[in-house]
């Protein structure tokens, strides 16, 4: 697919079929999340992919316990992207930003469905989240920025009309 129209077509999936994407799209996906630009280059954003379905559903109960809800904020999707970034760089939500961003366009190229997910920073605050980056390996003073859910979309997201009035010419 060609990026413009990757970039115009994407649409954030709020619904998922159940069977796991190759590893090889996962990878592809994440790949282009690390070469997201980032403040001074510092690249201080990483992804952590989750596909065990016991962590993904300990993600989701407590994604839906910060929202106040029981119904899983990952929409079914079988893949979840935690995104987090070293907050010693004052650019770290914008380099996790873009990161995300990356990933949702990359997934479209793919062939998959996403879908940017909130509450990280919520979710890896908590005292059982930081538990879960231990357990993981993760060392540092990393801020949750967002969950980038993965799948093969039941349905396919309708493009909203775009805003008038968002574009500004000063020439």
């Amino acid at each position: 697919m060609e990026a413009l129209e990757a970039l115009m077509t994407r649409r954030s999936i709020r619904a998922y079929e159940d069977r796991m994407p190759a590893q090889e799209l996962i990878d592809k996906v994440m790949e282009a999340g690390l070469y997201a630009a980032s403040g001074k280059n510092m690249q201080t954003a990483i992804i952590v992919e989750v596909t065990n379905k016991e962590v993904r559903k300990r993600l989701s109960v407590i994604n839906a316990e910060i929202m106040g809800t029981t119904a899983d904020p990952f929409y079914g999707a079988p893949v979840v992207l935690a995104v987090l970034a070293d907050k010693s760089s004052p650019n770290h939500v914008c380099d996790g930003a873009l990161m995300m961003g990356n990933l949702m366009n990359a997934a479209r190229a793919v062939g998959l469905g996403s879908c940017w997910i909130n509450r990280a920073r919520e979710t890896f605050d908590r005292a059982d989240g930081r538990r879960m980056l231990e357990e993981w390996g993760i060392e540092g003073d990393y801020e949750g920025i967002g969950f980038c859910i993965l799948g093969f979309p039941a349905k396919e997201g309708k493009a909203a009309p775009r805003k008038a009035g968002r574009v500004f010419y000063v020439k």
